[in-house]
């Protein structure tokens, strides 16, 4: 079934514009973000990444091409409509902490109520049930000053979703966050995207998580600018491999993570039939300067692992067997 479009770009160029001076950073830019999606955008820093945010978010405008918000110029909306339309979480601290969290949520329905507008049953029925929605309805009369990282973060989420806009934009959320957090917010991030039929994107470095649980990728480049495509495609389309410009740094395809190159001079044969055994295994050796291949050498130590606590090695014509890896680095 044909997604519904919430934001389209033809031919964009983004970039800064001073009096007279243009300064571009991408061009002939091709996307769309679509409704039930959750869309990750990477790239190294300096690639464009916060320019193009605050392009979709109309805090900066575009220098040329086109962006249409739901099949509408988004130059063409006024200040009111967009924040009925595009909802923005940024990664900076949030300086709120005499604010409870049911007052900082509530504000996100000032574009429904206005500045001093009061809430009505419904809105506060919103508010609620965003609040429940990121999980953080338990903390509602807590200050903000007395919250986690990732619980303030769920609140900021919180703020967007009562705005009720069909497009959410978040600057690296996870920034800040432990590995739980970061997994939580992703997760949620995701849910909400299919359950609310919201259009979310947001730039991260957990590329990790982004590979995971993005229905999309968004990859910047300076080079190549950007491409756009399913996760999965543009994985196994080695798409990836143009990501980081670092010759020493490539991405591992089986596990779905970027390491160093392998320098090691030093060659070891290995094998095991347990394919999590082999593979920390050959991350091991490799820290340790050696080189794994898997086809047995004249004069070339021969690795055998049978178990984390059976290593079987030969070594200079002798066979040893390690009960640890840490026995095993010991006797190379």
């Amino acid at each position: 079934m044909e997604k519904k479009v919430v934001i389209q770009g033809q031919d964009l160029c983004i970039g800064y514009r001073t009096g007279k001076q243009e300064k571009m950073v991408h061009e002939h830019l091709d996307f769309e973000l679509r409704a039930g999606e959750l869309t990750c955008l990477l790239g190294a820093n300096g690639a464009g990444k916060s320019t193009l945010l605050r392009t979709l978010s109309a805090s900066q405008p575009s220098l040329g091409g086109d962006l249409k918000m739901l099949g509408k110029p988004l130059k063409d909306y006024t200040e009111k409509e967009r924040s009925r339309t595009i909802g923005v979480v940024l990664t900076d601290k949030t300086f709120a902490g005499g604010l409870s969290v049911y007052e900082l949520v509530a504000l996100g329905r000032q574009p429904h109520t206005g500045f001093f507008g009061r809430l009505t049953k419904e809105d506060k029925q919103i508010v609620q049930e965003a609040m429940e929605n990121v999980g953080i309805a338990h903390k509602a009369r807590n200050y903000v000053a007395e919250l986690s990282d990732g619980e303030r973060q769920k609140v900021m989420i919180a703020k967007a979703l009562v705005q009720e806009c069909p497009l959410i934009l978040l600057d690296e959320p996870t920034a800040f966050l432990d590995v739980v957090s970061r997994i939580e917010i992703m997760h949620l991030l995701h849910r909400l995207a299919i359950e609310q039929q919201k259009a979310i994107l947001l730039s991260t470095h957990d590329i990790e998580q982004a590979l995971v649980l993005a229905d999309r990728l968004w990859l910047l480049t300076k080079g190549e600018g950007l491409q756009c495509g399913v996760t999965e495609d543009l994985i196994l389309s080695h798409r990836m491999d143009s990501l980081f410009t670092h010759r020493d740094i490539r991405f591992d395809y089986d596990h779905g993570v970027y390491y160093p190159t392998v320098k090691g001079q030093k060659k070891i044969v290995v094998e095991s039939e347990d394919k999590t055994l082999l593979h920390w295994t050959i991350n091991a050796l490799n820290r340790h300067g050696y080189r794994c291949v898997s086809i047995p050498q004249e004069g070339v130590p021969h690795i055998r692992v049978l178990s984390a606590k059976e290593i079987q090695i030969c070594l200079h014509g002798q066979n040893h067997t390690c009960t640890s890896f840490e026995e095993l680095l010991g006797r190379l």
